[in-house]
């Protein structure tokens, strides 16, 4: 059978999951319709703003489906038929019921290198661990979350400068030559491809604002990883003058002595705050309301804000 004759139902919702869409429209594989999450209110004048998944299927005449819960378009996905139904980043449990109506198999295209970071944060988790690689799984999907077998890896090398915005870009990369490369032997050599060992399991959850939040208790690196992790969307934050102060770059600056959170430096140089073994540059940073900056365009702004030997929660 030719790849590209496959009759394929698309599960996807956010911005990386998109950009997977239309590298499958574009290499002319045949999407028969699109599931997307719901759309939804986004900023402050509360604009209903479709989902980037759905943006994309409109833009191609594709017919999208988008309902508050999956099983309620049980009928609607059987008449469709499916030869493969194909999830990234959909964002909603399907049930057993759904898996099993494609008539070859149901895939999802997940965001590492199983069974290493199984759950809804792959990419953040490999960037606050420091990894140096990272991936996309081809697997298949079944009753437990990213416990199916594995048919195809992509593995893609982690930049030190690589944050979750650039890294989400070369995930999405991944993930579009993960299906092309990996779907060959499931439709013509009926591989069933490879048990994930359970043992090596690891997890990971939704980010949430606890998440998010700098403590200069930390070690300078992990607070570097994390900033590097949640860059852009949703933005490491620490806590100053009752203000969440949102980071977006940073980088480490070696140094003994140091007193966790105290205000080392701050002028149009740059805003240096110490952790439990270093020093942190702040290159980039958003006062609530605000829009990012760089730290001398923030001073210019902010001269009296910070003040040196302060202590920053």
């Amino acid at each position: 059978m030719n790849k590209k004759d496959l009759k394929i139902l698309y599960l996807g919702t956010p911005d990386i999951s998109s950009k997977v869409l239309e590298k499958l429209i574009e290499a002319k594989y045949t999407i028969i319709a699109v599931i997307s999450q719901p759309d939804k209110e986004v900023g402050r004048k509360h604009i209903l703003t479709p989902t980037p998944v759905k943006c994309v299927a409109q833009k191609y005449g594709i017919e999208v489906y988008q309902p508050l819960k999956i099983k309620d378009i049980y009928e609607e996905i059987e008449k469709l038929s499916p030869d493969i139904l194909l999830t990234m980043a959909y964002g909603q449990l399907i049930p057993d019921s759904v898996l099993a109506l494609p008539k070859i198999k149901a895939l999802n295209l997940h965001g590492s290198l199983l069974p290493k970071y199984r759950g809804a944060s792959p990419i953040q988790a490999a960037l606050m661990n420091g990894d140096e690689e990272t991936g996309v799984t081809l697997m298949e999907m079944v009753h437990e979350m990213d416990a199916g077998n594995m048919f195809y890896k992509e593995v893609i090398k982690i930049d030190s400068k690589d944050n979750f915005d650039s890294l989400k870009n070369k995930i999405s990369d991944a993930a579009f030559e993960a299906f092309d490369k990996g779907i060959d032997s499931i439709i013509n050599d009926g591989y069933i491809g490879e048990k994930q060992d359970a043992s090596k399991a690891t997890f990971t959850k939704k980010i949430n604002e606890e998440d998010q939040q700098i403590f200069f208790t930390d070690s300078a690196k992990n607070i570097v990883n994390k900033i590097r992790a949640l860059t852009i969307e949703p933005g490491a934050y620490f806590v100053y003058k009752n203000e969440k102060i949102k980071v977006f770059e940073a980088e480490i600056i070696n140094a003994e002595n140091a007193v966790p959170g105290k205000v080392k430096m701050y002028d149009k140089n740059g805003l240096f705050i110490e952790t439990k073994d270093g020093i942190v540059s702040i290159k980039c940073l958003q006062k609530p309301g605000k829009k990012p900056v760089s730290i001398k365009d923030f001073y210019n702004g902010n001269r009296e804000y910070f003040k040196v030997n302060q202590i920053v929660e």
